[in-house]
């Protein structure tokens, strides 16, 4: 912004002093701080300009020396079936239920809110068709699930993870999917399981329910026969991989996605 103070009258223009030139440097290297001290990859492109302001207007009110306080940025976890129906479902030799995927969802779910709220993200855990999709707009959704209670091969174990096919941004889609298959598996030693990817998946209806600009992924944390211990007993550890995942992508951190196989979506 140009000054407004009046600039006194001269007989001819001075030099410009070592003072000035480096009073301009400083303004420079101040905004220039500002901008790169904010990371693109962690806020929508449309709300970058909101978020700047924020940054550089005080709020009223405030004691000096202070430091204007962050926005929280917003992230929804899909907690599957809850709200609308089991999934699948475990019984004992009897016939009896002894395990529902929604409840492990849930439970997963709720860690990972906790986990990423204790670090200052504000986090919404959402029912399966939970009304708050529709236009839901956040920095990043994850959709939490899991596979079948039946006993297939041995070969049915391990995690998925797609990504909507029609997203606006598909290298920040393909991003959060990379950043979940890194962590998640590094955090509960599960192998990837890309050969199993379902239309379901890559369809899954939340993707053309929020707001083009949220980021989403859903994932299969396990299969609910071979990889039910994990799931139950060591829930946490679950949870944990999904959230440094999240954060994985939120905080633009390395991932070498290269280093997994491309996953094949069956009919």
């Amino acid at each position: 912004m140009e000054s407004t103070k009046e600039r006194r009258p001269t007989r001819a223009q001075k030099p410009r002093t070592p003072n000035a030139f480096f009073s301009t440097l400083g303004i420079a290297l101040l905004v220039a701080t500002l901008f790169t001290a904010w990371t693109p990859t962690s806020l929508f492109a449309s709300n970058l300009q909101d978020q700047l302001r924020t940054l550089l207007t005080p709020q009223t009110g405030a004691e000096p020396g202070f430091n204007t306080p962050q926005p929280q940025l917003r992230i929804g976890i899909v907690a599957g079936h809850m709200g609308n129906d089991s999934g699948a479902v475990c019984t004992d030799e009897n016939g009896a239920v002894t395990l529902t995927e929604a409840d492990v969802n849930f439970e997963i779910a709720a860690l990972v809110r906790e986990s990423l709220t204790s670090k200052g993200f504000q986090v919404d855990v959402l029912n399966e068709f939970d009304t708050r999709l529709n236009g839901f707009r956040a920095v990043a959704l994850v959709s939490i699930h899991n596979d079948s209670c039946e006993y297939i091969n041995e070969e049915a174990t391990g995690f998925k993870v797609a990504a909507s096919l029609e997203t606006r941004d598909l290298n920040r889609a393909q991003r959060l999917t990379a950043c979940l298959v890194d962590r998640y598996g590094q955090i509960t030693g599960l192998r990837f399981h890309a050969n199993s990817i379902t239309p379901d998946m890559t369809e899954y209806h939340a993707f053309s329910e929020i707001d083009p600009n949220t980021i989403t992924a859903i994932i299969e944390t396990g299969f609910l026969n071979l990889d039910q211990q994990i799931l139950t007993e060591q829930t946490d550890v679950v949870a944990e991989g999904i959230t440094q995942g999240i954060l994985c992508f939120i905080n633009n951190e390395s991932v070498l996605p290269t280093q997994f196989p491309l996953p094949t979506i069956l009919p």
